[in-house]
């Protein structure tokens, strides 16, 4: 299908020390990557460590870490440090993140968000590169910052990005994009935004069951939950999604969250969130490939499925 294929770690219901066997499954299996996110759970680094650690067969990436939830340099350390670990298997995610995450989780204020991951990318960089920074950005300042553990090589660093002012940046200064919540059929509409030469990858919802009001139910929990959030409606009103999502918008702004989920087509729920047989699921991930990701990264969705089956029945072929 690629030569890459990953799938989203850690795994809900298994301890990371659990993991060490997992990490060397997967890889027996043909998983070639494996991505954290940071959200509500685990941090975005921890579970990477281990897994560059204890399985040098795996790529390691993150998708995404907020540009404000650490201080410039405790990015840059965090970053080098796990490039240390990985010895050339790390790819950085970085993004904006959302008000829930940022401003309402973390008591941090989530202004000018675009201005603030550019400021962040454009520090990262040269301090991964050795340089001593002092300078005043537009969102901060940095007085004398200098990593004391030089990194051998910076890791392609990629931006979580929706919309064209971002899927620019990370074509013009990152090294590609990390796309999310989309068809296969808008990775065209979003490549062309970032440019060509440039890393695409993509974290992409799996249902793997052929219960196809099962998996449409809970995929429609998932979509009201995340598609009402300004970031994402924004974005699949730029996709062209704005009519067909406005029913579910204004039911979920006038509280009504059983009907929010009851609005939303199949059509887009079908698009949007990868369900069926196994073979069907992995047909799909390879639909998303063949319109321009590189790094597709699959993220089982827990609904009481069988993880280790799963996992073997999403496996690359």
């Amino acid at each position: 299908m690629t030569s890459r294929y990953g799938i989203t770690i850690p795994f809900d219901g298994v301890s990371l020390p659990e993991h060490k066997e997992w990490y060397h499954r997967l890889a027996d299996l043909g998983y070639s990557d494996v991505w954290s996110a940071e959200v509500d759970g685990a941090d975005g680094f921890t579970p990477l460590t281990l897994a560059a650690a204890w399985e040098s067969r795996l790529n390691v990436g993150v998708a995404v870490t907020p540009a404000f939830t650490r201080g410039p340099g405790l990015m840059a350390m965090s970053i080098a440090a796990l490039a240390e670990v990985a010895g050339g298997r790390f790819t950085m995610g970085l993004g904006s993140s959302s008000m829930p995450v940022v401003e309402q989780w973390n008591g941090i204020a989530f202004e000018h968000p675009y201005q603030k991951t550019r400021d962040v990318l454009r520090f990262v960089k040269r301090a991964l590169d050795g340089e001593k920074i002092d300078e005043v950005f537009s969102t901060f300042e940095v007085h004398g910052f200098k990593l004391s553990r030089p990194v051998m090589e910076r890791p392609p660093i990629l931006l979580g990005a929706l919309r064209p002012g971002m899927l620019h940046l990370a074509g013009e200064e990152a090294d590609g994009a990390i796309l999310n919540w989309l068809a296969a059929s808008d990775v065209a509409q979003c490549v062309k935004e970032v440019g060509p030469g440039n890393i695409i990858a993509a974290r992409l919802f799996v249902i793997p069951t052929t219960d196809v009001d099962t998996a449409r139910f809970i995929a429609r929990r998932m979509i009201s939950s995340y598609l009402t959030v300004a970031t994402y409606a924004e974005f699949h009103r730029w996709l062209g999604r704005g009519e067909v999502l406005q029913p579910m918008w204004d039911a979920w702004r006038e509280g009504d969250r059983k009907r929010a989920n009851e609005v939303i087509p199949d059509s887009v729920v079908d698009e949007l969130i990868i369900h069926g047989s196994y073979e069907a699921c992995r047909e799909h991930v390879a639909r998303y490939v063949e319109a321009g990701v590189q790094v597709p990264t699959i993220a089982i969705v827990p609904f009481g499925v069988d993880l280790k089956e799963a996992v073997e029945g999403l496996a690359p072929r």
